[in-house]
C-alpha cells in the first residue's frame, strides 16, 4: 500500500465507518497508520467463568446476553450491562459511563472479554471489560478449562525484526485501545491495522539514520508496529518515543526556517529618545514595575535593529501587559516614515474578542490622553474613532469605509480590531508594529496581510496571560523570542483561593453577599449553558448557567440583580450584558468559560467557579484573574462535584501555587499540556503534546533542528524532510 492512497481503495466502508473516520481526521493510509493507541489494556490468564475470584485479571472467551442500557441505582450513571456465557456457567459485564456498549453488540456475539474481576466473592462481575468479536475458529483456540493455547493468528513475525510489515497481529496479551467515534471501534481499527501490515506498506523514513542511532530511536517502520501492535510497554514507550521526537523535530525546523527567513527581512527602524518615553511613562496612573521596565527596554531594543521583532510577553491577568504594548504603540507612532518630514509610522493591536477589543480601545485613549492621536476601532459589529471632530473628549461612530481610508492614508496611528483586521480591504501605508493579544502564532504570512507585500516586515508583540511552561514554549513558540512579567504592581493583594464542598457552600454565599453589600460584584462560573437531556444518558451532567441564575435568584439572592453570559448569544447581546455589568447595573454575572478572556471589571471582587474539576489549572487560573483588577482583596471559590484524590491535589495546587507560571508547570506535570492550553490551538498530535513533558526531548529535537539548519539552510540534502515541511505548511494551521 501507498500511504498517500484513500482508504476506501482498500477498505469496504460503509456511512457510518466514512463519517467517523471523516470526523477523526482519517482519510489515508498514512492517517490511519498514524491514529495511535491511545493506551494499551494488559490481557489476564484464560481462565473459565467458575473458577473466577474477586481482584484478578481474566481474558474469557464465550457469548453474550441480555445487553442492556441502565442507569446505576443510586448514582444514576449511565451505564451498560448484559451477561458472558461459556460452558462452566456465566458473569455479568459492566460498563460504568459508557451506555453505547450495549448498542454495539448483538445478543448471542461470540467475544473475548479481557477485564478485571471486580465485587463481592458470591456477587462478581467483570469490570468495563475490553470486547473484541471472535470467529468459532478463532475461539476454539482457547480452551475454556485450560486457558489461551499457545497459538497466533497470522504470520508469526518478531515485532523487533518486522519482515514487510507483517507483525503478528494477536501474539501478546496488549490490546491496542484508541480514539473512537460511533462507527469505528478500537477492534475495528486492530483489524484495519492488521491488514496494512499484512498486505505490505511503502515507507520513507523522514529523520536522518545518524539521529536515530543517536537517540536509539526505532527506524520509522519498527516504530509502526510496535505502536500498534506492541509485544511489551517497552516497545510501546520506545515507539511513541520516536514519535514524539519526530514531531518536535519537524516543528523546531518550520519554525526555525521561519525565524531566518524573518530574519532576512527589513523592517522600520523606531527609535526614539528615551526622555520622551518617560515622559510618556510619567502620566500612566501607575508607577511601572521592574519587570515591565525591562519588557520595555527590551522591546524597544528589539525595534532599534531594523529587522523585524518577534517577540512573546507572557504575564499574569493584572501584571500590565497592555501598559507595555502603549509604550511600544508610543515609540512607532512619534517615529517618522522613511525619508519623510511628515506622518507617523502605525500599529495594529488585534484582539479576540470585541469585548477585549473595546476595552483595549479605551485603555489606549486613556494612555494617549496627554498625547492625543487619532485611535480607530473596527470590529464585525461596527467602527469608532477617537476623538471625534466635533468633541475632543469623545468617540465617533463612523462608517467602514470612511476608517478604512484615513487607515490607508495613515491617518489614523493606530488601529484596534479583531480579525477584521486582516481582511484584504485593511491597507496600512507604514504599518510598524503588529501586537497581538492572546492569539501567538501569528507568523511571516499574516504580518505580510497586514502589511503590503512590497512594504518592510512590521514588528511583532505577541502578548498572552496563559501560563506557558518552558517546553510549550520552547516547542510552540520556537520563532519567537520570550519576555516575562514576572511581578505584579504595588498594592495588589493576593487573591483568597478555597476550595468549596457541598457542606461549605453557605458559608461561600455568604461571604458573597458581604462582597455585594459592600458594593461589589461577583461572578458565578458554570461548565453548561443549559440542563443536561435527561433523554441523553451519557450526557455531561454539571450545573448549567440558565437554571443555576434561576436558582440563585429564586433561594439566594433575591435582592441582586443576576444576568447571564454564555457563547450562543449574539455578539451584541454579549457586549449589552458586559457594558450593563461594567457599568454596576448587574451585582452577579452567571457565565460560562466565555469571561476567561478579556472581562475587565475591577468593581468584581469575588468568583464561584462550579464544576471546578471539569476546567484545566490554567483556564482557573485565568477565570480567577477576572477579579483580580484592582486593590481591593478578592476571592476565588471553587466549587468540585467529585471528591476524588487527583481532583482534590489538582485544585490544592490552585490554591497554593504563587503565580501562573508554577501552576502551568503543576498542570503540565498532573493533566498534560492538553488540557493546558487544548491541543487543537497548536496543531499538534496528542503524542507531541504529551512529550512536550519531557524537557531533555524537546531541547534535543530542537538542538539537532538548529543544527541541521546550521549545515543545510534549504535543506538540499534531505529532500524528503523539506517535501514534508512543505505540507506541514500547507497543511498546519497554529494561528
Amino acid at each position: 500500500m501507498h500511504l498517500g492512497e484513500p482508504l476506501a481503495t482498500h477498505f469496504r466502508l460503509i456511512d457510518a465507518q466514512k463519517a467517523a473516520l471523516n470526523k477523526l481526521g482519517i482519510k489515508t493510509v498514512r492517517d490511519l497508520l498514524y491514529h495511535f493507541p491511545a493506551r494499551y489494556e494488559v490481557g489476564g490468564e484464560g481462565a473459565a467463568i467458575s473458577g473466577l475470584v474477586a481482584g484478578q485479571e481474566a481474558t474469557l472467551v464465550g457469548t453474550l446476553e441480555k445487553m442492556e442500557t441502565k442507569k446505576g441505582w443510586k448514582s444514576r450513571i449511565p451505564m451498560s450491562e448484559g451477561y458472558l456465557r461459556d460452558q462452566t456457567g456465566r458473569i455479568k459485564l459492566r460498563w460504568f459511563n459508557q451506555p453505547y456498549i450495549a448498542k454495539m453488540y448483538a445478543e448471542g456475539s461470540l467475544v473475548r472479554a479481557v477485564g478485571k474481576v471486580t465485587g463481592s466473592a458470591d456477587k462478581i462481575y467483570l469490570a468495563n471489560p475490553q470486547l473484541q468479536k471472535v470467529s468459532a475458529t478463532e475461539a476454539g483456540l482457547f480452551d475454556s478449562q485450560k486457558g489461551p493455547q499457545k497459538k497466533v493468528l497470522g504470520s508469526p513475525v518478531s515485532a523487533k525484526t518486522p519482515k514487510a510489515g507483517r507483525p503478528d497481529h494477536f501474539s501478546g496479551d496488549l490490546f491496542a485501545i484508541y480514539p473512537e467515534s460511533r462507527g469505528v471501534s478500537s477492534l475495528w481499527f486492530r483489524h484495519a491495522i492488521k491488514k496494512i501490515f499484512e498486505t505490505g506498506f511503502e515507507v520513507e523514513d523522514p529523520i536522518p539514520a545518524l539521529l536515530l542511532k543517536k537517540y536509539n530511536l526505532p527506524t520509522l517502520r519498527t516504530a509502526l508496529v510496535w505502536a500498534h501492535t506492541p509485544q511489551n510497554l517497552k516497545d510501546a514507550e520506545a515507539a511513541r518515543k520516536r514519535f514524539a521526537f519526530e514531531e518536535v523535530f519537524m516543528i523546531q525546523l518550520e519554525l526555525g526556517r521561519e525565524r531566518a527567513s524573518a530574519a532576512k527581512e527589513k523592517s522600520f527602524v523606531v527609535d526614539v529618545p528615551r526622555q520622551n518615553i518617560n515622559e510618556f511613562m510619567s502620566d500612566f496612573p501607575f508607577e511601572a514595575t521592574v519587570a515591565q521596565k525591562k519588557a520595555i527596554e527590551t522591546i524597544l531594543g528589539d525595534m532599534r535593529l531594523g529587522r523585524p521583532m518577534s517577540r512573546l510577553l507572557e504575564g499574569d491577568v493584572g501584571s500590565g501587559k497592555t501598559a507595555v504594548a502603549a509604550v511600544a504603540a508610543y515609540a512607532a507612532v512619534h517615529t517618522r516614515p522613511p525619508a519623510q518630514n511628515s506622518g507617523t509610522l502605525q500599529v495594529a493591536y488585534m484582539a479576540p474578542t470585541e469585548i477585549l477589543a473595546k476595552q483595549h480601545f479605551e485603555s489606549f485613549i486613556k494612555f494617549f490622553e496627554h498625547f492625543p492621536i487619532n485611535i480607530g476601532l473596527i470590529t464585525g459589529s461596527g467602527c469608532y474613532k477617537f476623538p471625534s471632530k466635533l468633541n475632543k473628549d469623545k468617540i465617533t461612530t463612523i462608517s467602514r469605509t470612511q476608517l478604512l481610508k484615513w487607515v490607508t492614508n495613515g491617518e489614523i496611528p493606530v488601529l484596534i480590531g479583531t480579525h477584521a483586521l486582516i481582511e484584504k480591504a485593511v491597507q496600512f501605508k507604514h504599518l510598524a508594529l503588529v501586537v497581538i493579544d492572546e492569539q501567538h502564532r501569528f507568523g511571516t504570512n499574516q504580518r505580510r496581510k497586514l502589511a503590503k507585500k512590497d512594504k518592510q516586515l512590521p514588528h511583532l508583540l505577541s502578548m498572552t496571560a496563559t501560563p506557558i511552561p518552558r517546553t510549550l514554549a520552547l516547542t510552540i513558540y520556537g520563532d519567537l523570542d520570550l519576555t516575562l512579567l514576572d511581578e505584579m504592581p504595588p498594592g495588589r493583594k493576593p487573591i483568597i483561593t478555597e476550595i468549596v464542598r457541598p457542606a461549605d457552600r453557605k458559608g461561600a454565599y455568604e461571604k458573597m453577599r458581604a462582597e455585594l453589600q459592600a458594593g461589589r460584584q461577583a461572578y458565578v462560573i458554570c461548565p453548561r449553558i443549559d440542563e443536561p437531556d435527561p433523554d441523553k444518558a451519557f450526557a455531561l451532567q454539571a450545573k448549567s448557567v440558565k437554571a443555576e441564575a434561576k436558582r440563585l435568584k429564586k433561594d439566594v439572592f433575591q435582592e441582586y440583580e443576576l444576568e447571564i453570559l454564555h457563547s450562543k448569544m449574539t455578539p451584541k447581546e454579549k457586549d449589552n450584558v458586559m457594558l450593563r455589568f461594567s457599568k454596576h447595573e448587574i451585582d452577579i454575572l452567571v457565565a460560562t468559560s466565555v469571561v476567561e478572556v478579556g472581562v475587565n471589571v475591577p468593581n468584581a471582587t469575588l468568583i464561584i467557579i462550579e464544576g471546578a474539576e471539569r476546567f484545566g489549572l490554567s483556564q482557573l487560573h485565568q477565570l480567577r484573574g477576572r477579579v483580580v483588577r484592582s486593590n481591593h482583596q478578592a476571592y476565588c471559590f471553587v466549587c468540585p462535584e467529585s471528591r476524588g484524590e487527583s481532583t482534590t491535589a489538582r485544585l490544592k495546587a490552585l490554591v497554593t501555587a504563587k503565580n501562573g507560571f508554577e501552576l502551568a508547570e503543576q498542570d503540565l506535570l498532573q493533566r498534560g499540556p492538553g488540557e493546558l492550553s487544548g491541543r487543537k490551538q497548536w496543531g499538534i498530535s496528542d503524542i507531541g503534546m504529551e512529550a512536550i513533558r519531557n524537557l531533555k526531548l524537546v531541547e534535543a529535537a530542537r538542538t539537532e533542528a538548529q543544527a541541521l539548519l546550521k549545515k543545510d539552510p534549504d535543506l538540499r540534502a534531505y529532500p524528503l524532510l523539506s517535501q514534508l515541511l512543505m505540507q506541514r505548511t500547507l497543511q498546519t494551521h497554529f494561528e
